[in-house]
């Protein structure tokens, strides 16, 4: 089967743009992907579009409309916040069958204001707890506190370290410093998370265009191309505590393993990771279930600077959803737009220098319902 590679891709900055149309926002970002590969939508052999609030609104035909309507099957896909990176998947899968040599996949979300929750009030069967996103992830926090010793400063940490990566980052919607004091003096939202701990509700698109092997050499594009080495998902292997929770960690530890072994490479052979950081508490965790560390080293690492710019294995250089906000179809595809800067060596002065393999991963689900999360492993041709 023939490699996969990115050859075209990008974001729009992170914001607020009510004044604008969910198929709007996904045309600026596909336009800016075909731009950066150097074609057009007459080259695409076929469109895979990720949102999750219009899901039955078929956003993928109503872009085409916007930027040019050639008749080639169009794929919308909703899978709660892998939305994004599923239509990216499901785009390098066609071409890894060789069913085509070009396509296109593109994220969008539209959100407007506020904290990404779950709903609310409890749910009839008698869920402990709260019924939202910031409480569930606070949950995770504490066991991980009672368990570890992890400290509230800890995972304030995480948030001081991503706002200030996302300074150096024209593409997030917030670009501020917060220092350790302001994040764990900000409004409790659920112990251990602060306001400054949470991601918020935004608009967002971004939008890859990949190409077989075989296609990419055709046009001369290898020096601008990105391989795709590992393309994982997962759902929630069963647990008891899905009686009362959704399992987030399970999922990730599945599709971490079979994404390295798919890749041929193990957790110490990344340069950098782009992780699902929704809340501070979700970064720390993550770090343990990707294998970045020992189960119960994460407060380590975020001490002694491990996963800053810079560190062994800096991770949300980008600003991390507690940046740029989290508009849930399009945030698979602006994690894989980071790393892929990175590893193109085009991220100024953030950039990680010596990358040649990064690690994208997003999960995303709730009670009830089950998780989704995917993990791509891309490097540096």
């Amino acid at each position: 089967m023939s490699d996969v590679y990115i050859v075209g891709i990008d974001m729009i900055r992170f914001g607020r743009y009510p004044e604008k149309t969910v198929p709007g926002l996904a045309a600026e970002a596909a336009l800016l992907a075909l731009d950066d590969a150097g074609l057009t939508i007459r080259d695409m052999q076929a469109l895979f579009c990720g949102n999750l609030g219009q899901a039955s609104g078929m956003v993928g035909q109503r872009m085409l409309s916007e930027i040019g309507q050639t008749g080639i099957p169009v794929t919308n896909v909703a899978n709660a916040c892998a939305t994004g990176a599923t239509a990216f998947r499901d785009a390098w899968m066609t071409i890894k069958a060789g069913v085509y040599d070009t396509v296109l996949a593109v994220g969008v979300e539209q959100m407007g204001k506020g904290l990404l929750g779950g709903g609310g009030g409890v749910s009839p069967e008698g869920l402990v707890g709260s019924y939202t996103m910031p409480a569930m992830f606070a949950h995770i926090g504490m066991e991980h506190s009672k368990r570890y010793g992890t400290t509230f400063a800890q995972f304030a940490q995480v948030s001081v370290k991503n706002h200030h990566h996302s300074t150096l980052n024209p593409k997030p919607m917030d670009r501020v410093e917060t220092p350790l004091e302001e994040v764990m003096g900000a409004e409790m939202i659920a112990w251990p998370l602060t306001k400054l701990m949470c991601s918020v509700n935004v608009d967002g698109s971004a939008a890859a265009v990949l190409m077989s092997e075989k296609k990419v050499r055709e046009r001369g594009l290898m020096d601008r191309a990105v391989r795709i080495r590992a393309s994982e998902m997962s759902s929630n292997p069963f647990e008891d505590r899905q009686m009362a929770m959704p399992d987030f960690s399970g999922a990730t530890r599945v599709a971490a393993a079979n994404a390295y072994e798919q890749a041929g490479i193990g957790p110490e052979d990344v340069n950098l990771v782009e992780l699902h950081d929704c809340f501070a508490t979700a970064e720390l965790v993550h770090y343990e279930n990707l294998g970045l560390c020992a189960f119960g080293d994460a407060g380590k690492l975020i001490d002694d600077g491990t996963t800053a710019l810079g560190g062994r294995v800096p991770v949300n250089v980008s600003g991390g959803l507690l940046s740029k906000g989290h508009p849930l179809g399009a945030t698979g595809i602006a994690n894989i737009y980071e790393v892929s800067t990175h590893l193109r060596g085009k991220a100024g002065e953030r950039q990680v220098e010596g990358a040649r393999i990064g690690l994208t991963h997003v999960v995303g689900g709730g009670p009830g319902m089950g998780t989704a999360c995917a993990i791509h492993v891309l490097e540096k041709v």
